[in-house]
């Protein structure tokens, strides 16, 4: 599968030809797909948004591969939304038509768009379960670029709803390997932006699950958001994060106690190259000229 994420409408696209040699099996957008959100939380530029990215996206990647799809802020439609965003609900009927999500699909009948997909490789069995970190998010605490830990006990990320299939999926798959989808970062905690750590009681009962789970299977969570990507790592998952495609991020460098080597700020894409025959999970993350910037092979 390629990765990636924050992929702006309005500017150009040169990531594709890279993307396209690398032969792949499907992509996975995790957010930012278009850049339609406005102050006000009204729709227009959202329509608009989707409209012109449809002109964009190669054809060889929407007709011949298999495209799964997150949202993020800015095709949720508010710049950090979260639950109290009184649009939500119209933004994610675009959402589903633009991906042109089947009638018959659970995100069309229940509150917010998260999703789980089986795959099999080499009669392996893989379980994507994808979040959604936006439908529900309580209110962040502090200001835009700054924001401080919500410890309230009520707070959430995910939602009771959601963290119950969440739950219930990890615990009842027979896949050994389980994909997590998050559009905003799980393991950082030094940067002040948006990421699971500004609800560190909801980072900790994700992390607990996963690492239980990791005791048996093998995790790899994948997000976006950053406009720079990077491999992180705890005792139990990896992480990768792939952003952005073509909208890159400030060059300062960025720290973190579970990053493996670096950021990268400039437009890239991830992959991952799942091969259960020789037992391994490569995640890479690569430049647009498809060069290699960094990767790390996971044991299954």
């Amino acid at each position: 599968y390629g990765l990636g994420s924050c992929l702006d409408q309005s500017l150009d696209q040169v990531i594709w030809p890279a993307v396209q040699k690398e032969n792949l099996d499907g992509f996975i957008f995790l957010g930012d797909n278009v850049y339609g959100d406005s102050p006000d939380g009204k729709l227009y530029k959202m329509k608009k948004a989707y409209e012109i990215q449809k002109t964009k996206l190669p054809k060889w990647l929407m007709e011949d591969k298999e495209i799964l799809a997150i949202w993020d802020d800015h095709d949720f439609g508010l710049n950090d939304g979260g639950n109290n965003y009184i649009n939500k609900d119209e933004a994610k009927k675009i959402f589903l038509n633009f991906w042109d999500i089947a009638e018959i699909d659970p995100r069309n009948s229940r509150e917010g768009l998260y999703f789980k997909k089986k795959k099999y490789i080499d009669e392996t069995e893989i379980e994507i379960i994808a979040l959604d970190t936006r439908y529900f998010r309580s209110k962040l605490n502090g200001k835009k670029n700054a924001y401080r830990p919500n410890i309230d006990p009520k707070a959430t990320i995910l939602g009771t709803a959601q963290w119950n299939w969440f739950e219930s999926s990890i615990a009842n798959t027979n896949a050994n390997i389980i994909i997590v989808l998050s559009s905003i970062q799980v393991l950082a905690t030094d940067h002040p932006y948006e990421k699971w750590a500004n609800f560190p009681l909801e980072r900790s009962k994700l992390i607990k699950i996963l690492s239980n789970e990791s005791q048996n299977k093998t995790i790899i969570v994948v997000s976006g958001d950053r406009h720079r990507s990077g491999i992180y790592q705890n005792n139990h998952f990896v992480e990768i994060t792939a952003s952005s495609l073509n909208k890159p991020g400030s060059k300062n460098q960025e720290t973190d106690p579970f990053l493996i080597n670096q950021t990268f700020s400039e437009i890239n894409y991830g992959i991952l190259d799942i091969q259960p025959k020789q037992n391994r999970i490569t995640v890479s993350i690569h430049n647009q000229k498809g060069q290699e910037l960094n990767s790390m092979i996971i044991n299954i």
